[in-house]
């Protein structure tokens, strides 16, 4: 299959924020390799959000689907799983609404797409500041670049850095493919939701996230510990698939703890290669 014919879903997590959501919903239509669709992954908003999405939809190059459940806390387990479901694609991109991809951002993770192995990549962290002046502007290219750093020149990268605006410019860098890429194909740390692709028979053969992690954290790992003890292996994404991730406040962590013990007993192999609570009650 040629990387132009693949079809892929863009899985976007989003709560109560539609002005961080627009920007990745602008990149996403300004693609080089547009996606077979988006689904927004709404974990609970208020109408608003539904809303915006709406309008998005009617202008976008490609479908926009708005996957919604009501507000019982941080749940991205189960509203990923519930968007999942209904995506068409046979890939699955996952990115989260507060993360803005770069014009390539689709086609890179096309290219790296392979059997049996999940894709992760990496994001630079921007500034309470540039996210506030990437926020008000429209997502477009000014003369200068200034508020669009998905168009900016290495000068201005530099300029950031120095300033403290972004927190790394090494992500930035385009490397080729290689056998390099698979030197991590056994290691769950680091792989973040906020950037992560895998066909879509692999996640459904794990059973996609597993929803008994309730709050912020692991669930993440979780989903990739369970990929590679199945033989789906991963894929390093680094210096191909970055994005911007824009500031927001932490998120309360407090199930963190709870989560960490269930990710512990998946590495003790207590729990099965399947979610326990998953994808398969929306299929």
């Amino acid at each position: 299959m040629s990387i132009s014919a693949m079809k892929i879903s863009v899985i976007v997590t989003t709560y109560n924020r539609p002005d961080a959501l627009g920007h990745v919903l602008g990149a996403l239509s300004r693609q080089t390799q547009l996606p077979l669709e988006v689904l927004v992954a709404d974990d609970g908003s208020d109408s608003v959000t539904r809303q915006f999405v709406q309008a998005w939809h009617a202008q976008s190059p490609f479908p926009i689907r708005h996957v919604w459940h009501e507000d019982e806390g941080f749940r991205a387990a189960a509203i990923r799983n519930r968007a999942a479901a209904q995506a068409q694609g046979e890939y699955l991109v996952f990115l989260d609404g507060d993360s803005v991809p770069f014009a390539d951002f689709v086609a890179r993770h096309a290219a790296l797409a392979e059997p049996h192995r999940f894709v992760t990549g990496n994001r630079v962290l921007l500034s309470e500041n540039l996210t506030r002046q990437v926020i008000v502007s429209d997502g477009l290219p000014d003369a200068d670049g200034s508020c669009c750093p998905t168009h900016w020149t290495l000068w201005r990268w530099l300029r950031a850095r120095v300033g403290g605006d972004v927190n790394r410019l090494l992500p930035l860098l385009c490397l080729p493919n290689g056998a390099w890429r698979e030197r991590v194909q056994y290691e769950w740390r680091g792989a973040r939701t906020c950037n992560i692709a895998m066909w879509r028979r692999d996640f459904e053969r794990a059973n996609g996230f597993d929803e008994s992690y309730a709050g912020w954290g692991h669930e993440d790992a979780d989903l990739a510990v369970r990929l590679i003890r199945g033989g789906v292996l991963r894929k390093d994404g680094r210096y191909a698939v970055p994005v911007l991730h824009l500031w927001h406040a932490e998120n309360p962590r407090d199930n963190e703890a709870a989560n960490r013990e269930r990710l512990q007993a998946v590495l003790d192999k207590q729990r099965p290669l399947r979610a326990v609570v998953g994808l398969d009650q929306y299929l």
